[in-house]
Parts: C-alpha cells; sequence; structure tokens
C-alpha cells in the first residue's frame, strides 16, 4: 500500500494550479457549481456541521458555508487549499490525508465526498478513507460519496470496504440530483448512514 494519492501520480505537473483555473473560469461563467452543495444543504438541518472531505477548491463547501452551515474542508493538495482559502473566506481550509484524519473537531452532521475523491486516493486505501471519515460524524449522520465507476475502484470493493468500516448503504443514485442507479450506470452517488 502507498501513501501518495493517485491524484499526485496519475497528473502532470500543473494540473493542480489547471484544476483551480478551470473553476475560477466556470465560476466566472456562470457555470453551476453548487449541485452537490444543494443536494446536501437539503438532506441536513440547517446551521449543521459538514465535512467536505476532498474539498479540492471549496466550490461545494463555500455553497454550503453560505447557506448557514459550519464547513472544515480537507484537501491533500496544498495548491487547492490555498485557492479555498483565497476565493472561499469563511470555512476552515486543512492540509491533510483523508486515510489519516485527525481533526479537533466536533463531531460532523455529515460528511461529503464529491469530485470522484474516491478514486484519487492512495490505493488501498479506500477502507481507511471510510473508517477515518466514520470516526468524524456523528452516530445517525451520514456519509455522501460520489465518483465514476469507470475506474479503478468498483463498487463491488467500494461496497465491501464499506460494510468493513462499519459504514451502512442507505441508498444509491446514479447522479446527485438523484436519477435512480442501474448497474449500466457510470458514476455512483452513495448515502452511508453512521450507526
Amino acid at each position: 500500500m502507498t501513501d501518495i494519492p493517485r491524484w499526485f501520480t496519475d497528473t502532470k505537473d500543473g494540473h493542480s494550479k489547471w484544476y483551480v483555473d478551470r473553476f475560477r473560469t466556470l465560476a466566472a461563467q456562470g457555470a453551476d457549481l453548487g449541485g452537490e452543495a444543494r443536494l446536501i444543504d437539503a438532506i441536513v438541518p440547517p446551521g449543521s456541521r459538514v465535512l467536505d472531505a476532498g474539498c479540492g477548491p471549496g466550490r461545494l463547501g463555500a455553497v454550503l458555508h453560505e447557506r448557514g452551515h459550519t464547513v472544515v474542508g480537507v484537501d491533500a493538495d496544498p495548491v487547492l487549499i490555498a485557492a479555498a482559502q483565497d476565493d472561499h473566506p469563511g470555512p476552515r481550509w486543512l492540509v491533510g490525508d483523508l486515510s489519516r484524519l485527525d481533526l479537533d473537531e466536533e463531531p460532523f452532521d455529515v460528511a461529503v465526498v464529491a469530485g470522484n475523491v474516491m478514486v484519487f486516493v492512495a490505493p488501498g486505501t479506500e477502507g481507511l478513507v471510510l473508517q477515518s471519515l466514520r470516526r468524524h460524524v456523528r452516530p445517525g449522520g451520514r456519509v455522501v460519496l460520489g465518483f465514476a465507476t469507470d475506474r479503478e475502484l468498483s463498487l463491488v470493493d467500494f461496497d465491501s470496504a464499506v460494510a468493513d468500516a462499519g459504514l451502512v448503504v442507505e441508498q444509491r443514485f446514479a447522479t446527485w440530483d438523484l436519477v435512480p442507479y442501474a448497474d449500466d450506470a457510470d458514476f455512483a452517488v452513495t448515502f452511508l448512514r453512521v450507526p
């Protein structure tokens, strides 16, 4: 097992800056970048505590913060965290490894893992990431993850890691706007419950 996320090994130099610039351009063009955040906002009470795990440059956490939630965003990439801090003051943005996360925080009501984060973590650490998220979310809270199913992480392996982490699959959809999941879907949004 390696500790280096696929994000750092499977991308070219300058990719992080390109990614930041891409989302800044989309935001300037008025693109809808808050779809995942709207879903999370709909499933938690006002003023909830949200862990934006693999937050990137902060687009999701920023929307949730604007809607009155307390947001902590964590990402392994310091370039992305710096962009989140510059572009979206308000939430707490931290550089960190999701597989070893140890935040000095009250438990969260929900952890959201959008943007294909699970297919970019270090190979073999998916279960550690899920265990870490479970430790940071209160009993009865949720972990909501979305990722492409045509990558190295299969849903069979993911579901096995979910069970090993002591999380419970509640629902699965094919998109963040809740299109029903089918076996031929190339994306999965999974709602997990912390027992």
